[in-house]
């Protein structure tokens, strides 16, 4: 990674930076040092904003949680049938991630290593089973396939999702951000509603 300098920085230019470096160095491999580095900072200066990198962690991936957690409150995603909730749910969920690509991918790759990634990893669980509620209850109105075992529908689903922060890069000359979330929920809901 080459060095950014910067005359001034922000907070947020600085939880960039972090989550650029948490990404391709893996949060247990970076130091402050890299990451004052990466910023073109001192330490004393990262420091002056955040108490440490588990801090920067914590803010990145609270972003991250605060999108998709913040689906499940729109108003499409709290009226109707099941399924076409559900529908709306996956849809925004495909296009947070592909907004928030960065703060995705590392919510997506904590492993529980420290308090913040356990935290972290514990409100992933309960949006992905409040997901799977709406799964199960699209199965229960009989609008999706019974013969697909809800639990498997739910980890296809997400590991559909899931799979694009490693190929998508939005730099304008490929699949943009619309056409990516019409294919995801094309594919899945071809697969999983049932045929009228």
């Amino acid at each position: 990674m080459t060095t950014a300098k910067r005359d001034t920085y922000t907070p947020e230019s600085l939880l960039s930076v972090a989550v650029q470096v948490f990404n391709e160095r893996g949060y247990d491999g970076t130091s402050m040092e890299h990451l004052s580095r990466a910023a073109g900072i001192s330490k004393s200066s990262i420091y002056h904003h955040v108490a440490g990198k588990e801090e920067l962690l914590r803010r990145a991936v609270s972003r991250a949680l605060d999108g998709l957690f913040g689906i499940l409150d729109e108003e499409h995603a709290r009226g109707g049938r099941a399924v076409e909730r559900l529908e709306y749910v996956v849809r925004r969920m495909v296009e947070v991630l592909t907004a928030e690509l960065p703060y995705v991918t590392l919510l997506l790759r904590v492993r529980g290593n420290t308090g913040t990634e356990r935290w972290a990893l514990e409100r992933r669980r309960e949006f992905d089973h409040r997901v799977a509620g709406l799964i199960k209850a699209a199965a229960d109105d009989g609008d999706v396939r019974a013969d697909v075992e809800v639990r498997l529908a739910t980890r296809l689903v997400f590991g559909m999702i899931n799979s694009i922060v490693e190929w998508y890069r939005p730099d304008g000359r490929g699949m943009g951000e619309r056409e990516v979330s019409d294919a995801v929920v094309q594919l899945v809901f071809s697969g999983l509603r049932r045929d009228q």
